[in-house]
């Protein structure tokens, strides 16, 4: 006897799909009104009381003393940490963003913009994403690097503006500032 395997699909259209925006801790207790210390654990819960999904958030004290563990209304729930607002956030980028800002440098001039460009080489190469392939002068004595983007054919010229690790730290700097505001 053969065995039949299924699958089946859910379809979904296209009106019932929504965007939804779940906004960031308010830093107070949804139940006491406590404020929320750095580094204190708190439990998020999202409800969808009408057309709008909202986010509430609770002290460890007020959680458990919560009536009806087992609401029907709580679509979600969460435990996370007040972030130190003195803490420095790490910045994680998308990598086709910084693919995207190292071409959009191509053929620029400009002293920062030349610093930027090389610093962005440089870590595309780190990760693996920018291939190093040659390097050469250009008639005015600068050196170029030529270079591609793994699986790709076009070539890029990347001048490489000798920095020292200090330069090339405040660059760093400088770009990470730059990426955080475009985001």
């Amino acid at each position: 006897m053969a065995r039949r395997l299924w699958t089946a699909a859910v379809v979904v259209e296209r009106p019932l799909a929504r965007e939804y925006n779940i906004a960031k801790t308010s830093g107070l207790c949804g139940k006491c009104g406590r404020e929320l210390t750095p580094g204190e654990e708190f439990i998020a819960v999202l409800i969808e009381p009408g057309e709008e999904l909202q986010r509430q958030d609770f002290c460890g004290a007020c959680w458990d003393q919560r009536p009806g563990a087992d609401d029907p209304g709580v679509l979600g729930e969460w435990r996370s940490r007040v972030p130190d607002a003195r803490q420095k956030k790490r910045l994680f980028v998308d990598d086709e963003i910084l693919i995207d800002f190292f071409q959009r440098l191509e053929g620029a001039d400009e002293p920062a913009r030349v610093s930027f460009r090389f610093v962005l080489a440089l870590i595309l190469m780190r990760k693996k994403l920018l291939v190093y392939d040659k390097a050469d002068k250009l008639p005015d004595g600068r050196d170029v690097w030529s270079m591609h983007l793994r699986g790709g054919e076009q070539t890029f010229s990347v001048i490489d503006p000798h920095m020292d690790e200090q330069r090339i730290a405040d660059v760093s700097q400088r770009l990470g500032e730059i990426l955080e505001g475009e985001l």
